[in-house]
């Protein structure tokens, strides 16, 4: 594609578009755990039941099929548009900017998480403390989706280390880091039906031979060689994206239908055994995903996109606090009997939930200092 870095002044218009569609996946993602989640909670735990075919099929559908790609998205997002660093750019300058940007939304909200559900009896006073004491260490226990910023700050803190090597590597080079990298996202399934402890790994070595390659990190390196490397047509790209996306999407979904047998209880893992986002699956359908947004040709996005696409970082952080009500209502304490069918139960929670963040995030941006709530 071989894409030049914008100016400060100028986007690129795809980025926008996905940027809006992987906030939206994400709220797709978490409306459809209110229908295989275990428990009264909403969002599935450490167990999972399927109430009834239904809720398979659609949950497999919208979960699997679409909604598996967000993280991945957000990832590559990241990357297409930080690495390598722009020239002269150092370490520090890169933390200061990134961090500055990223750290104070996110610390407002692990606050939130942990406080704001006390008004309302979420929590009790005793979890909200236990929640503020773990901060250092962990995303509190009612702000379950802040897990994606700590691997998101991990891939700031390598890329000024990664970035050198970008600048100078050939096309071969970083098909040989991104094979390796497709090799490592088989250990979820080795880990699973081969063994827990795989080349290396035992209880006093965590690090496995693939540790360096895997990960995100691998994520970077693809959105690096797309921008760069990747010379193909317009039309060869909305072919293979296409058939990449479908092939991967469908597997996606095919892996936890199989696995979800209504009315059997069964341990979340296994059953979302092919929906990590570092699985052979979720990468073939996130290259074809991206692939198709890279063939919007579209000069400027149009002004609600570009608006969206700015508050999305907000729109994520404050998501569940809408989405947990929105869905108790259709849910309507009853999976198997929502107060729609599930198939726009969970469109249509998401959706909603995407309007409210929308509203809310909108009116905070007239508050002095919005930028350090929303970013």
């Amino acid at each position: 594609m071989n894409h030049k870095f914008k100016t400060m002044k100028e986007r690129v218009v795809f980025i926008d578009y996905i940027r809006v569609i992987a906030c939206f996946l994400v709220m797709l993602v978490h409306a459809s755990e209110n229908f295989y989640a275990a428990d009264a909670s909403g969002l599935a735990g450490n167990v999972s039941m399927l109430a009834n075919e239904s809720n398979r099929f659609w949950v497999s559908f919208y979960d699997g099929g679409l909604g598996r790609i967000s993280v991945p998205l957000f990832m590559i997002v990241s990357a297409y548009l930080l690495v390598p660093m722009k020239p002269g750019m150092t370490m520090t300058h890169f933390y200061k900017k990134r961090f500055g940007r990223i750290l104070p939304p996110f610390i407002t909200f692990l606050l939130l998480y942990t406080f704001l559900p006390l008004v309302w009896g979420g929590m009790t006073w005793e979890q909200s403390w236990n929640d503020f004491k773990m901060l250092p260490f962990n995303f509190p226990s009612m702000g379950g989706h802040l897990w994606f910023m700590y691997p998101l700050i991990s891939l700031y803190l390598i890329i000024p280390v990664i970035s050198p090597w970008l600048e100078k590597s050939t096309a071969k080079d970083e098909l040989i880091f991104i094979g390796l990298f497709s090799v490592s996202t088989l250990l979820p399934w080795l880990h699973r039906f081969v063994s827990p402890e795989l080349w290396g790994e035992c209880f006093w070595n965590n690090f496995s031979m693939l540790w360096y390659v895997s990960g995100y990190l691998g994520y970077l390196v693809l959105a690096h060689y797309i921008r760069v490397h990747l010379n193909w047509s317009r039309s060869k790209r909305l072919q293979i994206g296409l058939c990449c996306f479908v092939l991967g999407a469908l597997f996606t979904a095919w892996s936890f239908y199989y696995k979800g047998v209504p009315g059997q209880i069964i341990e979340t893992p296994m059953l979302e055994w092919s929906w990590e986002f570092c699985t052979p699956n979720v990468l073939v359908a996130t290259f074809g995903a991206f692939l198709l947004f890279t063939c919007i040709n579209q000069q400027k996005a149009p002004k609600f996109i570009t608006n969206f696409s700015k508050m999305s970082y907000g729109m994520y952080l404050m998501h569940l606090f809408f989405l947990s009500v929105i869905a108790s209502y259709f849910v309507n304490g009853n999976q198997a009997d929502p107060l729609i069918p599930v198939c726009l139960a969970i469109p249509l929670i998401a959706i909603l939930t995407f309007i409210c963040c929308i509203v809310t995030c909108n009116l905070i941006s007239f508050i002095p200092g919005s930028k350090y709530i929303i970013g």
